[in-house]
Formats: structure tokens, C-alpha cells, sequence
């Protein structure tokens, strides 16, 4: 008989209501959501904590922070992959899809090491029991790479993938339409004027030679298996219609109002970025997720690059009255699930995968106490 484990006086966060009560845990699977407490012997007290499901993350780049914590310092890939495991267990997230770049121009050279190793590392990792949140693969394809083909050609039968994205970070157009900030960015990380003024040149050439034929390719190779196909950083009305044509449901982080009311209108769900939600807007000077959600074209939120702010930002959209609770965790829980084919998770109820976060808030911040991921506490 499996093991069952109760937890009672807990503030349960359910698909449609807040609810005061006790949920039973039996093996890797809930069996149980009761209203009120529980007089069982052995019944784990959470102390009016509330109980929000195992979060799924179907964007995170924090791997790539692992790789390399400070610039120009390399950190070893099986270290890293663990590090970043931790981190998004401890931040609630126990369904992960590592977002790894396909496709390198050429100012990011070492994504594509951080790629190959990436799926080295979950491949002998994964067997072994030592993860802690449970790991699938999002294929971040740069369309206009040079590289983006072969790289996918070596990936694109992984049972680990879920999701895959098209992206275009040439200068000029999605998130870097602002050539002035496109410059501002690239001057930063060290090159001079002379020299990004030539890589803008030569990368928009290059966006004229490939977009379209690897975006075609892509395409026809992924067409049919089943996967959660996303674009990127959508600007214009004009790249939804085509997206949507081309069989795209769903609309990554669309940069404008406009992109992302007509992404909803075509039936695409679109993903926001928790980050902008709790840092108040976005990091590039595009739209304010908190506004796409205020107009109601956000279906779910994804970490981007800082693991903690999905909790954060469910819990902040409900307390600013945009929606209620349950619907904020769904987006962060159940409605991941669902774009990423995992229907077994990310909701308190009977029959679902026992991963179950506990969650106090301290004044206005929720804090992750504890979390279990099928079952087995891991944090």
C-alpha cells in the first residue's frame, strides 16, 4: 500500500475557490481534498499556510545563469544543471522546461555549448533520481542563425521535448525594433561603435537570407508530432497572421498591446513574462504584462530568466485585484500544464501528481516553506 501523508489546516488554493482545509497525498498521486481540518493521527499541521499546486515553468533561461555567474567565467554543466534544479525546486517550480537556444548570432556564442551540454546533462541526470523538480525540453530555434538546423537535427526526436519556439533576435525587428537600444545593449557588453554598427549590418543580411527558409524547414519537421509550437516577441498584427497560418497556437511574449489582442483573437494562447509583473514592467521598454492582463490577453505566465517570480507574480496580480487567486495560480500551474501536453499536474485535485508547494505570506511576499514534486518532499 502507498504511503499516504495528510496535511490539514492549510489554506487550499483549488481550480475555482480559496478554501480552508486538508488534502491527502497518497504515493505520487492526491487522493483526497477535504474542506476543514483533520483529526487523523499523523496529520502534518501547516498552520494556515497556504497550498498552492507544483508550479510548471514552460520558460526559464535560468540554466544559462548557472553556466556562467559571472562573465567570462565558465561554471562546470552538470554543477550548473543541478544549481539551477534547486533553485527552481525552491522557488515552487517542480515541472521544469529547460528553455536551451538553438542557433547562435553571434553575440551569444556559448548558448550553443549551454545547449549541447544542457541536454547532455538531463539525459544522465534523469534516470538517476537526483533531480528534484521533474525536467523536459522547450527548443528555443533562432531562425535566422546560420547553425539552427544542424542543432535541431540533433534534438528533434528527444522524448524530453515539449514545446519549441521560432525567435528572431536580429536587430530591428521583435524585442530589439529599437535599434538605439539594440546599440545601447551590445555596447554594454563590451563591443565598440565601429563594430556593432558592422554585426547590425551583417546580421540583418543574414535575417533577409535564412528567416525564411529555416522557418520553413523548421516548420515541416515539427509538423504532426504532437509538440506545443510558440513565437516570439511578437510585434505587429502582420506576424500574428502569418504565425497563425503557419500553425502556431501559441503567441511568447508579445511585445505590444496590439500583437497580443490579435494573438487571442486568432485562438493563440499567450505567455507573459512573470518577471515584468513583478518588476513592474519589462526590462527592454516593451508592454507591461500587468497591462496585457488588465485587457485580458494573458493565458500564462512564465519565469523567463528569474524562477521565483511565477509565485510572486500570481500572488501579486491577485492581491492588485486583476484576477482572483485561483485564476493567477492556474496560470502559473494548471494552464502550463495543459500548453505543455502535461495533463497530470498543476491543479489541487484527487487523481492529480501529487506536487504540492506551501506557501507563507510574509507583508506582501509570498515565501516558498516547503515543496513536494510526485509525492516525495524536496524542499
Amino acid at each position: 500500500m502507498s504511503a499516504e501523508t495528510i496535511f490539514t489546516n492549510a489554506v487550499l488554493v483549488l481550480p475555482d475557490a480559496v478554501m480552508s482545509g486538508t488534502i491527502v497525498l497518497r504515493g505520487a498521486e492526491i487522493s483526497g481534498v477535504q474542506p476543514g481540518r483533520s483529526h487523523a493521527p499523523g496529520a502534518i499541521d501547516m498552520d494556515g499556510d497556504y497550498l498552492i499546486p507544483g508550479v510548471v515553468d514552460v520558460h526559464t533561461d535560468n540554466l544559462e545563469r548557472q553556466v556562467l555567474p559571472r562573465s567570462l567565467a565558465r561554471w562546470p554543466s552538470r554543477s550548473a544543471m543541478v544549481a539551477h534544479d534547486a533553485q527552481c525546486a525552491a522557488a515552487g517550480v517542480t515541472t521544469i522546461l529547460d528553455a536551451l537556444c538553438l542557433g547562435d548570432l553571434g553575440f551569444d556564442t556559448g548558448r550553443i555549448q549551454t545547449f549541447r551540454d544542457g541536454v547532455a546533462d538531463l539525459d544522465a541526470l534523469t534516470p538517476t533520481g537526483l533531480l528534484k523538480s521533474e525536467h523536459y525540453l522547450h527548443l528555443r530555434c533562432e531562425v535566422p542563425a546560420l547553425d539552427t538546423l544542424s542543432c535541431f537535427d540533433t534534438v528533434a526526436d528527444h522524448p524530453l521535448v515539449r514545446m519549441i519556439s521560432l525567435m528572431d533576435h536580429s536587430p530591428g525587428v521583435g524585442q530589439y525594433a529599437n535599434l538605439e537600444f539594440y546599440r545601447a545593449l551590445r555596447r554594454r557588453g563590451g563591443l565598440d561603435e565601429a563594430t556593432v554598427d558592422r554585426r547590425i549590418g551583417e546580421l540583418q543580411e543574414q535575417r533577409a537570407r535564412m528567416r525564411e527558409p529555416n522557418r520553413r524547414t523548421l516548420l515541416d519537421r515539427v509538423r504532426g508530432k504532437g509538440i506545443a509550437l510558440a513565437s516570439h516577441d511578437d510585434r505587429t498584427i502582420e506576424e500574428i497572421a502569418e504565425n497563425a497560418r503557419d500553425g502556431i497556437t501559441i503567441s511568447e511574449f508579445p511585445v505590444t498591446m496590439a500583437a497580443a489582442e490579435a494573438a487571442k483573437a486568432a485562438g493563440m494562447d499567450v505567455i507573459a513574462g512573470a518577471p515584468n509583473v513583478v518588476r513592474g514592467g519589462s526590462h527592454s521598454g516593451n508592454i507591461a504584462a500587468a497591462d496585457l492582463l488588465r485587457s485580458g490577453w494573458v493565458d500564462v505566465f512564465a519565469s523567463d530568466y528569474v524562477p521565483p517570480s511565477l509565485i510572486e507574480a500570481a500572488f501579486r496580480v491577485a492581491r492588485e485585484g486583476l484576477v482572483g487567486l485561483p485564476e493567477a495560480v492556474s496560470m502559473i500551474a494548471s494552464r502550463p500544464a495543459a500548453l505543455a501536453g502535461l495533463p497530470d499536474r498543476g491543479s489541487l485535485e484527487a487523481g492529480r501528481r501529487a506536487d504540492v508547494v506551501r506557501v507563507r505570506v510574509h507583508e506582501t511576499l509570498p515565501v516558498v516553506r516547503q515543496v513536494w514534486c510526485g509525492g516525495e518532499r524536496v524542499i
